[in-house]
């Protein structure tokens, strides 16, 4: 993954020191803007161009060489942790467009910690990146801010919580996802079925589980709480969670699990026990991650097109780069369930 350090000082006349910064704050552009003149970049209008010029020579700014040799521009794809293969197929999507088009991209894990934050928009301001992509984070409303005034676009996929109003956000069809999971197992005959959700605080996962429930209410059966467990994504509370729900005294004859590394945990969960799947237990994934297909069994699950919203995500943050609207303030991308053999009737 190609990685280009955009200049963010230059090499100042005697007499004093000037940075991108200043340059931008007294042309009345963003730093990313001046960066794209200092790097001869065509994306900006002559009269922007100009004064930009006009203050470098006023300032005597020279552009330090690269030891690269390249100009390309710099984008910055934030993830909060980089621990899943969920996230390698968004860096697979966002490093495809990223590459064809020339330009360079910096992965960042955040894992919630204010101090990483504020470490990550340090470096922002000083690669002067030309737009930031934040995937199921949430950047405090002070750095949001500074975002804003270095006029760094921004673009939000699979957002945590309430986005910005101000950001375009790329999403899937969680809740038509989550319904589709569920409607499968009825049409299978099953009744009693689980929920292994994820983390609450994720639009995701609220989503998920309403098209749960709305499944569950079309077929005329309410929620049994009893039925539903929390988990966050990982396949550790996927194990946990499949075993509370095997330790109930009317366990259930399925098991939706609101993401597929939940479901490899549950199958190894019955796998201990001495539980087929799917001759004793029946299970749905969510994400249609390439393993999955090589799992024993192979996984029935809602394909998440996770590449495609990394693809669209470079798209919508270059075109803001370029001061153009995007099509879309908001875009969900369609779910499709993928039915393979951890699917079938119940036995009971």
């Amino acid at each position: 993954m190609a990685v280009h350090e955009v200049d963010t000082e230059g090499v100042p006349e005697p007499g004093g020191r000037v940075t991108i910064t200043e340059i931008a704050r007294q042309a009345g552009v963003s730093v990313p803007t001046v960066s794209r003149v200092v790097n001869g970049r065509t994306d900006v209008s002559p009269r922007t161009r100009a004064r930009v010029e006009e203050l470098l020579r006023l300032h005597g700014y020279r552009k330090r060489p690269h030891s690269s040799g390249s100009g390309a521009a710099l984008l910055d794809l934030v993830f909060n942790d980089l621990d899943s293969p969920w996230a390698v197929e968004i860096i697979r999507g966002v490093e495809e467009v990223a590459h064809s088009v020339g330009v360079g991209t910096v992965v960042s894990a955040l894992h919630g910690r204010s101090g990483d934050a504020r470490e990550w928009m340090r470096n922002l301001r000083a690669r002067a990146s030309d737009g930031v992509i934040l995937v199921t984070s949430v950047l405090e409303p002070v750095l949001h801010e500074e975002l804003r005034i270095l006029g760094v676009p921004l673009v939000v996929v699979d957002p945590a919580g309430s986005p910005a109003l101000d950001a375009p956000t790329i999403g899937a069809a969680n809740w038509s996802g989550g319904m589709a999971a569920t409607e499968h197992l009825l049409s299978l005959g099953h009744r009693r079925i689980g929920l292994i959700a994820g983390p609450p605080r994720l639009l995701c996962s609220r989503a998920r589980f309403d098209g749960y429930r709305a499944a569950l209410e079309g077929a005329g059966l309410t929620v049994d709480d009893a039925l539903v467990v929390l988990g966050d994504f990982h396949p550790e509370s996927g194990f946990e969670g499949c075993n509370a729900l095997l330790d109930l005294p009317e366990p259930p004859t399925a098991i939706f699990a609101a993401s597929d590394q939940m479901a490899l945990g549950a199958i190894e969960a019955l796998r201990r026990r001495g539980l087929r799947v799917p001759e004793d237990m029946s299970l749905v994934g969510f994400d249609d991650l390439p393993e999955v297909r090589w799992s024993a069994p192979p996984l029935t699950t809602v394909r998440q097109p996770l590449a495609d919203m990394g693809k669209l995500a470079v798209r919508t943050v270059l075109k803001l780069a370029r001061d153009e609207r995007p099509d879309s303030p908001r875009v969900e991308l369609g779910t499709e369930l993928v039915v393979r053999a951890s699917t079938a009737p119940p036995a009971r």
